[in-house]
């Protein structure tokens, strides 16, 4: 113990006589501060409240809450374990990010004639912790992750809101004006207590909860100036814009990462950044054919109803928007390591090809294309819906002792001992001879006594709900899918839950999808530092 007080001493003297030499070399001729850009997590301050030529470090021991200095390049010393937000901090080659910062001050800032530098105290009362994250009561597990949302529709808000629902603090940019196209796609509207429709889709509603919303016009100087500013206070830039439209702006992830190194930038668009198709818009439903999804869904041709189908469900668009989150949350524990940023390129095809999953191996095991079975299994039987005397139920025969007690609950047991059925490969091969004779037994008892005979018998089955049935079933109220939150408007915005459950940090459905622009001032304001003149200045002009 009296060794490591010892060398504690001398490692916090010698980090004292650091910041003051760091000081001097940092401050400009005027006295100004050349780093002094808010805080992007400091891994070694200790209770930095403000950068005055980097001397408010005091320990350099683990970040608790620096709120103003950028890189604490005073320390000369990581913290034992850093913290997540550190990735520019931890950069071998300090010089490189000092000139990072220098342009970003330099070129990439508002001149001070529109927006003057906060004062220490005005940082100090701006903490990240509150303001500028957010007014959080529970903090979750990405409390500490700012993402910069330049995504409409769904795949990119889908991904940004599992990312808000975790804790992280999401800015929506969104068009002046119109914002989210999803903004309008109704009826139905989200209704006033009074009854009347307001100007929030339902189907915005579905993937924007958590997020503050800024408008920002992109296509003039003002606007780029303004996305490059909140690009460096975050950890994450999201978009879904078409190959090489941001880099006319100055806004792809070359000139963002130029800025910030350690940044995580995710694209997500059709076809990706690369191929013969990168240049194409992409569109789910277009993305279900091309990627063979319709190929495999819908009835068998030849039978009624038969034919390529879509899912019910914009289903390329939700798992790009959660492949993008695994990526970009593999890409954080990366920068986290070493301090590096990097491109993510997401792409609905490629998603779409890889969920056909089993399907997929089918084919390159044998070379034949698969085709529709409609609600049936091409590996499994029986394994698909049945009738029976007042609805359809769901029986899904995974192994030959189910398949046993299936047809005993039946009245059938004669069906397990015959060599055509007895084993699941042989009831593949027998599919047209079984699956009329499943039918018509089913057809002999109610769906409510067929599920309770099944389910005592431990054979998998499960009725066919409607949404006004799922949202009025036991097991889903049991586990509160439905969450009602308070809306800007006065209303009561109905949603659902997410589904991930954790013991420790659970996600948290903390507030409604915002009004178009509802945070511009106070993010402008509190984030970058604008004042009342410049934001109204800004406004009158249209760029917000």
């Amino acid at each position: 113990m009296r060794r490591a007080r010892h060398v504690g001493s001398a490692v916090h003297a010698a980090s004292r006589k650091r910041r003051r030499a760091v000081s001097e070399e940092r401050r400009l001729p005027g006295g100004g501060c050349v780093g002094c850009v808010g805080c992007v997590g400091c891994v070694g301050c200790v209770g930095c409240v403000g950068c005055v030529g980097c001397v408010g470090c005091v320990g350099c021991v683990g970040c608790v809450g620096c709120v103003g200095c950028v890189g604490c390049v005073g320390c000369g010393k990581r913290a034992r374990r850093p913290r997540a937000a550190a990735s520019d901090r931890r950069r071998s080659d300090r010089s490189r990010d000092n000139r990072a910062r220098i342009a970003l001050r330099c070129g990439g800032r508002r001149s001070t004639e529109h927006a003057p530098a906060r004062t220490r105290r005005e940082r100090r009362a701006h903490p990240k912790s509150a303001t500028n994250r957010g007014d959080r009561s529970k903090m979750g597990a990405l409390s500490h992750i700012r993402v910069l949302d330049l995504s409409r529709v769904l795949a990119g808000p889908w991904c940004a809101q599992t990312l808000a629902d975790l804790g992280a603090d999401v800015i929506k940019v969104e068009r002046p004006e119109c914002g989210d196209d999803t903004r309008h796609w109704g009826p139905p509207y989200l209704k006033t207590p009074d009854g009347a429709d307001t100007r929030e889709a339902a189907y915005y509603l579905a993937a924007n909860r958590n997020k503050r919303s800024v408008t920002v016009d992109i296509a003039t100087p003002e606007g780029q100036r303004i996305i490059r500013e909140l690009a460096a206070q975050c950890d994450v830039v999201l978009e879904n814009y078409k190959v090489g439209q941001l880099a006319k702006y100055g806004l792809d992830y070359a000139s963002l990462a130029a800025v910030k190194p350690g940044l995580v930038y995710c694209s997500v668009t059709g076809f990706g950044q690369t191929g013969p198709y990168a240049h194409r818009a992409g569109y789910d439903f277009i993305i279900q054919g091309m990627g063979g999804f319709m190929s495999i869904t819908g009835e068998r041709d030849g039978l009624p109803g038969g034919g390529p189908q879509k899912a019910g469900v914009a289903i390329a668009d939700l798992a790009t928007g959660l492949y993008s989150t695994i990526a970009i949350l593999a890409a954080l524990a990366h920068r986290d390591r070493t301090g590096e940023g990097q491109h993510i390129d997401m792409a609905l095809l490629d998603v779409q090809v890889a969920l056909l999953a089993n399907m997929n191996t089918n084919f390159l095991a044998s070379g034949k294309p698969p085709v529709r079975w409609g609600n049936a299994h091409p590996n499994i039987v029986p394994y698909q819906t049945f009738e029976t005397s007042d609805g359809w139920i769901i029986v899904a025969v995974g192994n030959d002792g189910q398949f046993r007690k299936f047809v005993e609950a039946g009245g059938r047991p004669e069906l397990a001992d015959d060599e055509r059925f007895a084993t699941n490969p042989a009831r593949v091969r027998h599919r047209d001879t079984l699956v009329p004779i499943v039918a018509a037994m089913t057809k002999t008892r109610t769906k409510r006594e067929w599920l309770d005979a099944l389910e005592a018998l431990g054979v998998p089955c499960g009725p066919i709900n409607d949404l006004a049935e799922v949202f009025d079933d036991e097991q889903v109220r049991a586990r509160g899918m439905q969450v009602d939150l308070p809306h800007p408007s006065g209303a009561s915005a109905k949603l659902v839950r997410n589904p991930i459950r954790m013991s420790a940090t659970p996600p948290d459905a903390r507030s409604a999808p915002p009004l178009l622009g509802e945070h511009t001032d106070a993010v402008l304001r509190d984030l970058l530092g604008y004042g009342d003149a410049a934001i109204a200045a800004l406004r009158d002009k249209r760029v917000v």
